[in-house]
């Protein structure tokens, strides 16, 4: 393992790591203690985390894969009723309404109250869509949750969707952050298209209030809460994932991370006093890695499909930033109109971003049988996942 050193780019104003071969890299290893071109010391002030190396890839994988004869039945989604504007965090929190949509898009997002969980989230989005198919729940032998905001380390927030539902099948979480509907949508068609399931709930679902610092106005206002759901079952031969790539890059994973909370780091009062037990982000070196994995995916899994943004019907990419977006749509010539978005009204909801979305398109007649839609998830690990989907 080579070492990296980390130098002030004054150019940028970022961090920036230059490897012995001199590739430069986009990700900060959040050192206090640095040295700029002249040699001088700088400091990044109160709360760097410690010193961690990071071996990012050089290069992504281009490996892609194909699994038709699946098709979504029906969505559902659900959102809590409490509403929090920029303007309420503005007056709870002192933060600037105009910065936050300058800079994220969002002018919105929900928050689930007390009594709610994730699961909570799950099961209510599940039934919508569950009712929308005229399903019977004793139909689905299959549940898959994507969160990373479960609500207990055990037992599986699937596990309590399908309790509380009163379904007879297995249960699992996909735990696998911005990218978990994207993962759990995936894992559920393997098994529907090798007739090893019939019908299986597929769910993407985060309660991100509970994991933000409500005091950190560079991570607080990106999120919101909200779950989405689909059923899949067996499918004509055209239709399901004409092309999809799942990846990971873990060596950037502790620019978006929760230190504190798993077996490595159990909870001390010291880590509760530092607020390790919230979620932290490098926002701005995760923003230059979103936009090139996502860009870099979206362009591989069009290649290897033969198709161009003219023969996708909607483009429904995970809503964390509309810079993010922007930047994405205008690398890869994207019209403005196949772009879904509702990230002004919801934030940021992780799992629950793309389904929330696609039921929402699809309520609004964006969506028809035959139609192409290209599904794009990227988040923490670092992780992301693509797929080309025809309905």
């Amino acid at each position: 393992m080579h070492r990296t050193l980390v130098f002030w780019d004054s150019g940028d104003a970022e961090w920036s790591v230059i490897h012995r071969s001199g590739m430069r890299s986009m990700y900060d290893n959040g050192d206090s203690r640095v040295m700029n071109g002249a040699g001088v010391g700088l400091e990044t002030g109160p709360g760097v985390a410690p010193y961690r190396t990071i071996e990012p890839k050089a290069s992504w994988s281009k490996r892609t894969r194909s699994l038709l004869g699946v098709q979504i039945l029906s969505t559902g989604s659900y959102l809590p009723d409490n509403i929090v504007t920029n303007a309420d965090l503005q007056s709870q929190f002192g933060y600037d309404p105009a910065w936050i949509e300058q800079r994220t898009g969002i002018l919105a997002r929900r928050y689930a109250p007390p009594e709610q969980a994730t699961s909570d989230l799950c099961i209510e989005a599940a039934k919508r869509a569950i009712r929308n198919a005229r399903a019977d729940v004793r139909d689905i032998d299959l549940v898959v949750v994507g969160t990373f905001t479960p609500d207990y380390q055990c037992p599986t927030t699937a596990n309590l969707v399908q309790e509380s539902l009163g379904i007879d099948a297995p249960a699992m979480d996909v735990h696998a952050a911005c990218s978990g509907f994207v993962y759990a949508l995936v894992t559920a068609a393997q098994y529907v298209a090798t007739g090893n399931s019939r019908l299986a709930l597929v769910i993407g679902g985060d309660c991100n209030s509970r994991i933000v610092n409500p005091l950190d106005q560079k991570v607080a206002p990106l999120f919101g809460d909200g779950a989405g759901a689909v059923l899949l079952a067996k499918g004509d031969a055209h239709q399901g994932l004409i092309c999809y790539q799942l990846g990971s890059d873990g060596g950037g994973g502790c620019m978006l991370d929760r230190q504190a909370g798993g077996s490595k780091n159990p909870v001390t009062h010291g880590d509760i006093d530092a607020g390790r037990q919230y979620l932290q982000m490098d926002g701005r070196n995760v923003f230059k890695w979103a936009v090139r994995a996502v860009t870099d995916s979206i362009e591989v899994v069009m290649r290897k499909s033969g198709l161009t943004a003219h023969d996708v019907s909607l483009f429904l990419l995970h809503q964390a930033n509309i810079r993010i977006i922007n930047n994405v749509a205008e690398q890869l010539a994207i019209p403005v109109e196949k772009m879904f978005n509702n990230l002004q009204d919801y934030g940021n909801t992780s799992g629950g971003s793309i389904p929330i979305a696609l039921d929402e398109a699809f309520a609004a007649g964006r969506i028809n049988r035959g139609d192409t839609l290209l599904m794009s998830g990227f988040g923490a690990g670092l992780s992301w996942g693509t797929c080309l989907f025809r309905w």
